[in-house]
């Protein structure tokens, strides 16, 4: 029984997922195992083999089904034009049935770059993405056959060329520094050493003017995002230790962590790594590597 796919309300909820535009996805399995094409062939060749004789009578001629032409010649008779027309009729008829049946029979299949628009609805956001991370961490096979964590540090190696991701960081923070929203406005550290905390993984310092200040460096993973516990608990681990300022270095942040600028006196910057670093010693210019960025206030009416 031919049925279009079942359909359910969506009550406006976007966690329901979008709808989608489907297309029948026809293979030649599902066309061969189709039971229903053989009933509409018999069905259409009662009706079109009498015509068929007929056309053959009037015109003296004995043509298969597949002989007889798409245009009536303008020297046959009236009777095996109107015969000729009504075969043409049901030879077409027959052949859009075959087709819907094929598409009906077939599996569907959905078009996910083409979801319906509902354009009663305003979209008030930009556009946005949907990513994820891999929930957890695969082994791989070293050259002794044992396996190991790419993801775990190892020891320092004595190839200049390969450094920890941390260590990288860190390195080129110290040659970059790090720009604030005013061009003329960047933080060069004077020094930047190893701390050993927690979340904390380096202390740098820099002139403010005449004045001296700490700063705590928090390095966000490699492939992530950094969100606001993680700036919380940095925060206070940067007010115990007494720095002035916490600073905040990923390549992405969750929405939530734009409301977090500060802990008590501790200021919070949040400065986006630029996606060059991935690069590591390809690089060829520390400019804007690390940014301070901010998020316009938004309200809803």
């Amino acid at each position: 029984m031919r049925s279009v796919p079942k359909s359910h309300p969506t009550h406006a909820n976007i966690k329901h997922g979008f709808v989608y535009e489907r297309v029948p996805h026809i293979t030649l399995k599902s066309i061969a195992n189709n039971a229903e094409i053989d009933v509409i062939w018999e069905d259409f060749q009662a009706r079109l083999e009498p015509l068929r004789a007929k056309l053959n009578k009037t015109c003296g001629q004995h043509w298969e089904e597949w002989e007889i032409p798409r245009e009536a010649d303008a020297d046959w008779p009236e009777a095996a034009c109107k015969a000729h027309e009504a075969w043409w009729e049901q030879r077409i008829a027959r052949q859009k049935e075959i087709d819907a049946s094929i598409a009906a029979k077939a599996d569907t299949e959905y078009l996910y770059d083409k979801p319906y628009e509902d354009r009663s609805k305003v979209r008030v956001s930009g556009p946005f993405t949907v990513e994820s991370l891999s929930p957890h961490r695969m082994l791989a096979v070293g050259t002794d056959d044992q396996f190991f964590d790419p993801g775990k540090p190892t020891a320092p190696s004595r190839d200049p060329s390969v450094r920890d991701f941390v260590t990288m960081i860190l390195t080129t923070l110290g040659e970059a520094g790090v720009q604030q929203g005013d061009k003329r406005e960047r933080i060069t550290f004077t020094s930047l050493d190893v701390w050993p905390g927690k979340m904390l993984c380096a202390e740098g310092r820099f002139m403010e003017g005449e004045t001296e200040r700490r700063a705590g460096i928090l390095i966000g993973p490699e492939f992530g995002t950094v969100t606001k516990p993680d700036l919380t608990a940095a925060a206070r681990e940067a007010g115990d230790a007494g720095f002035d300022v916490l600073i905040s270095c990923a390549f992405a942040y969750e929405a939530n962590a734009s409301e977090f600028n500060n802990l008590g006196r501790l200021k919070v910057l949040r400065a986006r790594m630029n996606p060059d670093l991935h690069m590591q010693t390809d690089l060829k210019s520390s400019g804007n590597l690390f940014v301070v960025f901010g998020e316009p206030d938004i309200g809803i009416e």
